[in-house]
């Protein structure tokens, strides 16, 4: 059984509603089991940890609701 994996990304998810925005298709990601975002930092990190799921997915979550997502090495 293959173990959760973290990613961080850098958005720009500024607030509460943006965040908002984007809970329903990270929720309904049965990938993903936990998720959150840090609005308080500069960089306004989001937080994955998932199995079987690739960055480029998480990606494509956030930027199909109009933000904008890029992997932190």
């Amino acid at each position: 059984m293959e173990n959760n994996k973290e990613f961080i990304f850098k958005t720009n998810l500024n607030c509460g509603n943006c965040v908002a925005k984007v809970q329903a298709d990270l929720d309904s990601t049965d990938a993903i089991s936990n998720w959150s975002v840090d609005t308080d930092n500069p960089d306004k990190l989001l937080t994955i940890n998932a199995k079987e799921i690739t960055p480029e997915k998480v990606i494509t979550i956030i930027k199909r609701k109009g933000f904008k997502a890029e992997l932190i090495e």
